[in-house]
């Protein structure tokens, strides 16, 4: 579990001010060890409504410090990004999603292979997905 002065220290980090609702919703991110949707965290956090809750991850999006994830089920999810600034990310990695439970795994220990782009391709972002069956519903049968 991050501590406050952690969530905020990682806030000033990535150009945000740190106030009360965008404290919660990083620790929210944070304990969740997990990418969350938007339906989750709404779940999760009931102290701040839907749309503060989505106006928190907008601007986290806008200065690196949540990674958006195409889940390849229902939508997005939301992860906190560990990097230690705005403009570079050392924390990409490898997502899992399990097609019976519909979870998004990190896979922290492995990175995502590089991509040689033709001439002329600007790369801003990697996601990086793969499909299968998880381990707790795999022992599920």
């Amino acid at each position: 579990m991050m501590d406050e002065n952690r969530c905020v220290q990682l806030l000033e980090e990535h150009g945000v001010k740190p106030t009360a609702n965008r404290i919660v919703v990083v620790k929210a991110l944070a304990a969740a060890g997990r990418p969350m949707s938007l339906s989750e965290l709404e779940y999760k956090i009931l102290t701040i409504d839907k749309s503060g809750v989505f106006r928190c991850l907008t601007l986290f999006k806008e200065h690196r410090l949540v990674h958006v994830i195409e889940d390849g089920g229902d939508g997005v999810r939301y992860e906190l990004c560990h990097s230690h600034d705005s403009e570079t990310d050392e924390d990409l990695h490898v997502h899992f999603f399990c097609e019976r439970c519909r979870r998004t795994y990190c896979l922290e220990n492995i990175a995502i292979p590089e991509v040689a782009l033709p001439e002329g391709f600007e790369q801003c972002s990697v996601n990086f997905m793969v499909k299968g069956i998880c381990p707790q519903c795999k022992g599920k049968k």
